[in-house]
């Protein structure tokens, strides 16, 4: 398993980012979390095989209809083990 950090700038608030990207985490079958930030980008983690996190993270290079994203930085982070994905406050 391997687990990711990925900060995403742009306009990714207030079009549907996180819920979407739930969404797409579920499909994947990944697990995680993802929130907004107070500078208007967005965090999340992802843990899953190389090839679950590459999908989600390709989406999160995209977003959704609506997004504009201008970067999407991916650093390792170590894995929780946690289940499941939510979307955060």
């Amino acid at each position: 398993m391997r687990c990711v950090h990925v900060m995403v700038h742009g306009r990714v608030q207030g079009v549907g980012y996180r819920y979407t990207m739930r969404t797409v985490a579920a499909a994947a079958g990944v697990a995680g979390w993802v929130r907004n930030l107070p500078d208007g980008s967005v965090e999340a983690e992802i843990e899953g095989t190389h090839e679950q996190i590459d999908r989600v993270v390709a989406w999160m290079a995209q977003g959704p209809p609506g997004a504009r994203v201008d970067t999407a930085m991916v650093t390792d982070a170590e894995p929780t083990g946690k289940p499941g994905f939510v979307v955060r406050d």
